[in-house]
């Protein structure tokens, strides 16, 4: 199923629209509430209570992914949908914000 994405409605007078977005993992109808898996997992939450939930789609964090559990561990389980348990479409963002953000707890040495 190749990625698309469709306008299902639009609305003249605050433009404000709805639509579905196809993905290989599964089809989002948009507006969408995405459930938070900072570390990989919505936090008190099993992926089948998430999908009970009327979940379709996840966003995580590839930052917080790299710092823990790491992109070692995740490689060896399979990749991400495995390691969460997840079938469904993930979206992960950059992470940039909380390189800036987090900076005063990082540490910068020679070995990186």
């Amino acid at each position: 199923m190749p990625f698309a994405f469709k306008i299902t409605y639009k609305d003249t007078q605050t433009r404000a629209r709805t639509g579905i977005l196809q993905t290989e993992r599964g089809i989002i109808q948009t507006p969408v509430f995405m459930p938070v898996g900072t570390q990989a997992t919505v936090k008190t939450l099993t992926p089948d209570e998430v999908k009970s939930l009327g979940a379709q789609i996840v966003l995580s964090n590839t930052y917080h992914l790299y710092l823990r559990p790491g992109h070692e561990l995740i490689q060896k389980a399979g990749g991400l949908h495995k390691f969460m348990n997840w079938e469904g479409p993930i979206l992960t963002d950059s992470g940039g914000y909380q390189v800036f953000s987090l900076a005063p707890l990082r540490r910068v040495e020679e070995e990186g």
